[in-house]
């Protein structure tokens, strides 16, 4: 039995392994592929493509359990899966509609796909081996920022230009990654706990003499289940903790599309890096990954449920993400990241430096993992209880936050955008402050 469900968390780990390779380097390049493109009918932008994904998935997530419920994890996740392949399939023969479309598609499979995640995890784990699983996978899954990206490096490096027949075969491959992650859900197996809930609702639906039942059964209970969630979401939108944590968790949005998308166009753009710029996008993906990993092992393991730690690793994430961003405002020109067609115009402060670029995207990973890891530890706290709605608060103010964030990337100047994420750094890193101390006032009034 225990084999079976650590079976089921490696392979569930390497699906999702070799989707967000595909994935997140797709992500990485996609506006430095989308200005190479010869093609004068093609008008799309990177930024608003990822923009869209992360809008329709913050809104996604109100409706993915009732889909997961309702169809089950495994058949979720083998679904999300295509849509994720067909949205990196785009970009083999980019179209304008296409790539909007897809968008929209992959905004919602998105939802599907971490709802389903989360549930399977949960159904393969017991209490006692809910955090090694739960490390396990998280472990796969940021290593999804190495190899994809390093492929980058190794195709692009020494191109001043990203010829068609580069971006097809990089695509292609991507495709095939993405083809092979979802493919490998179709050999995940039924846990025991899974198998009992089915035997159950078998026997009911033998009783009602339909199989049509059990699943109308199924639905209405789920759409029972999502209409109790939405009323306390909506009620823990007022709760005090959670407009407190807002500014932090907007903050996360924010970093999250700029090392994302954003940064890594940036430092393609740069005149002064030569041929050697294109390359370095995938170096750039590659630090900010080990960045996360570092971060994520570090303070996720050894600060865990410490909350006198968590204002420290708190703190540390802005210090380490304003010297990043001060860095960055030297070393990067700031019409870096609205060039279209050309490469940059203007003349950062600094001689713009490899080391410097590159030591920036560690600390911007690094920092992120700060701020996730310390967010997800203080909601678990807070709300043990209501943990699924108090997570999903989180993920949708970070989601829209990232997709407005998309938006104006490719309008405003580098220096606006970083300043932007400087004061609502500083806000929310605050804010948290504010409620470790709220939540330490609390504990020693129930000692008392």
């Amino acid at each position: 039995m225990a084999d079976l469900r650590t079976f089921n968390v490696v392979i569930l780990g390497l699906g999702f392994l070799f989707i967000f390779t595909a994935f997140t380097t797709t992500g990485n390049i996609e506006q430095t592929v989308v200005k190479s493109l010869g093609n004068d009918t093609f008008s799309g932008s990177g930024y608003h493509s990822l923009g869209i994904i992360y809008g329709v998935f913050s809104f996604s997530n109100l409706l993915a359990p009732t889909v997961v419920a309702v169809i089950g994890p495994k058949f979720t996740m083998l679904l999300s899966g295509l849509l994720y392949s067909g949205y990196i399939a785009v970009f083999i023969i980019p179209t304008t509609w296409s790539l909007y479309f897809t968008s929209v598609l992959i905004g919602i499979g998105a939802a599907m796909l971490w709802t389903a995640q989360g549930q399977f995890l949960v159904e393969n784990s017991e209490a006692s081996t809910i955090n090694r699983n739960t490390g396990m996978f998280w472990a796969l899954l940021q290593c999804s920022m190495l190899f994809g990206n390093l492929y980058i490096y190794f195709d692009w490096n020494g191109r001043a230009e990203i010829p068609d027949s580069s971006r097809k075969n990089i695509f292609l491959s991507l495709l095939v990654v993405s083809l092979l992650g979802t493919l490998s859900f179709l050999v995940l197996r039924k846990s025991p706990h899974a198998e009992e809930m089915l035997s159950e609702e078998e026997g009911q639906s033998l009783l009602s003499t339909s199989t049509r039942m059990m699943y109308k059964h199924r639905a209405n209970t789920a759409l029972q289940d999502a209409k109790t969630e939405l009323k306390t979401i909506l009620q823990l939108l007022k709760a005090k903790t959670i407009l407190l944590l807002s500014p932090c968790m907007a903050y996360s949005g924010l970093e999250l599309s700029f090392y994302s998308g954003v940064y890594g166009t940036c430092i393609g753009a740069t005149a002064h890096f030569g041929d050697a710029a294109k390359g370095l996008i995938g170096i750039s993906g590659i630090m900010v990954g080990i960045g996360e990993i570092v971060g994520g092992g570090l303070f996720g393991l050894v600060c865990k449920n410490n909350r006198f730690r968590r204002t420290s690793v708190v703190f540390l994430g802005m210090v380490v993400h304003f010297v990043a961003f001060y860095l960055i405002f030297l070393n990067i020109p700031s019409d870096a990241p609205v060039v279209l067609k050309t490469t940059t115009q203007r003349s950062p402060y600094l001689t713009p430096s490899v080391s410097i670029a590159l030591l920036c995207s560690f600390l911007l990973g690094l920092g992120d993992s700060c701020f996730n890891t310390q967010l997800y530890s203080i909601l678990g706290r807070v709300y043990a209880e209501q943990s699924t709605p108090a997570f999903a608060i989180f993920k949708f103010i970070q989601s829209v936050f990232a997709a407005v964030a998309f938006f104006y990337s490719g309008y405003l100047l580098l220096m606006w955008q970083l300043l932007m994420m400087v004061v609502l750094g500083f806000t929310g890193t605050l804010c948290f402050f504010v409620v470790e101390r709220m939540q330490n006032f609390s504990t020693d009034g129930q000692e008392e």
